[in-house]
């Protein structure tokens, strides 16, 4: 029988070589756990739910932001807090209105998030 690496298996080797590769396992998975960010790229996350249809002109659009250097709102810059928490009111027009949310993250990865309003005026009714 040849032994391995040209030694015979003792106790104190093979503890020493599983020593070695739980180590760099170890280290391996630790890098990866922390690699998760730069690997998921910008996350928005909204916390208020706006509906579609709107019978008031300015609606609310908050939540929080992840591994970003930069967010927009339709080409404007809006900032956040340092927990990443947003809060940026938006004016809608008369009829449909595309609200468009882009987190940039520092690699030059883009996310873009699109809402949709459709604005209806409420128009009190004439009495005769």
């Amino acid at each position: 029988m040849t032994p391995l690496f040209g030694k015979h298996i003792t106790l104190r080797n093979l503890l020493y070589y599983s020593a070695i590769v739980f180590a760099t396992s170890v280290v391996v998975a630790y890098t990866l756990f922390q690699a998760r960010f730069i690997l998921s790229g910008p996350t928005v996350a909204f916390t208020n739910e706006v509906g579609m249809v709107q019978q008031e002109r300015v609606v609310t659009l908050e939540g929080s932001a992840e591994n970003i250097v930069k967010l927009t709102l339709n080409g404007r810059q809006i900032y956040t807090d340092k927990s990443g928490y947003f809060k940026e009111a938006l004016v809608l027009e008369n009829g449909y209105t595309i609200a468009t949310v882009e987190a940039h993250d520092r690699y030059g990865r883009v996310r873009r998030y699109t809402k949709e309003f459709v604005y209806v005026s409420v128009e009190p009714m004439e009495t005769e």
